[in-house]
């Protein structure tokens, strides 16, 4: 692939990306993981670290599942857009209801995963309570909460991906665990750097408009402080929450109509590439 194909599939994501109906149904979907975030978050108040910990990467891996399901959804959606054909969305979801719940499930294996970093950070902090040795053992296994830490980071960023190399492959082949793990490795032998650029190009609106977003919200705290109970503080965070996805809407519908063209392209050059070979 070059520059040409990445522009031409860039520019054909963008302009189906839009669309009035696809962004009033992931704003409702991010409205209601937004919720989802700023519940546990309220709950993470006065917690220790170790709790707040797992409050704030579980939602995460939760939403991701909410999110497979609905970048399923959009890319079925698109692929008809391309193909010219009427667009129902209620004839979409029927037709992919069991494809959307199943691709959900996707999401566990990385919630078990956390769930054991978690413990094993758990331990750690019990390590350092115990008397006399406590503070010896909190030196000398310093590098356990950093790589536990890390390990978080790392689950993050594979749910990310997870985003967008399977919810195409899932969208347009059918839910099969073999098939889908089959064609992301196929992709990255035929061409890692292509991939990952392709996966950066998507990721890159949702990075700028999160970040944008994030720091106005964070300035914004001094001036609308009501009071510093946890409770006016979680209920002013719905209220900010409610622009901040409607703002973020656009960049989520173009990171799954650009995972589907990056799909479909990449695909298209895997087999050139094999009737070159034959």
């Amino acid at each position: 692939m070059d520059v040409a194909d990445i522009s031409f599939i860039f520019n054909r994501a963008l302009s189906k990306t839009f669309d009035k109906r696809k962004l009033l149904f992931v704003f409702v979907v991010s409205l209601l993981c937004g919720l989802l975030v700023i519940f546990f978050k309220g709950i993470a108040s006065g917690s220790g670290s170790w709790m707040k910990m797992s409050l704030i990467f579980l939602p995460f891996f939760l939403c991701a599942g909410v999110l497979l399901s609905t970048g399923i959804m959009l890319i079925r959606i698109y692929h008809d857009e391309m193909k010219r054909k009427e667009v129902s969305y209620r004839a979409v979801l029927g037709k992919s209801w069991e494809i959307i719940v199943g691709a959900s499930y996707f999401s566990i294996p990385f919630i078990l995963c956390y769930l054991l970093l978690w413990m094993l950070m758990g331990m750690f902090l019990l390590f350092e309570e115990v008397p006399l040795v406590g503070p010896l053992f909190s030196v000398i296994l310093a590098f356990g909460p950093f790589l536990l830490n890390l390990g978080s980071i790392i689950l993050c960023i594979f749910n990310v991906a997870l985003l967008f190399y399977a919810a195409p492959a899932v969208a347009l082949k059918g839910l099969s665990g073999v098939w889908v793990s089959n064609n992301i490795i196929k992709k990255f032998q035929y061409d890692i750097f292509g991939n990952v650029l392709l996966a950066i190009i998507a990721v890159f609106p949702i990075a700028i408009f999160l970040g944008i977003l994030s720091v106005a919200g964070l300035m914004s705290d001094p001036s609308f402080v009501v009071a510093s109970k946890p409770l006016f503080s979680t209920m002013r965070w719905v209220f900010i929450m409610v622009p901040f996805v409607a703002f973020m809407a656009p960049a989520i519908v173009f990171f799954f109509n650009f995972s589907a063209e990056a799909h479909v392209l990449t695909m298209k050059k895997i087999s050139e590439m094999q009737t070159k070979i034959r």
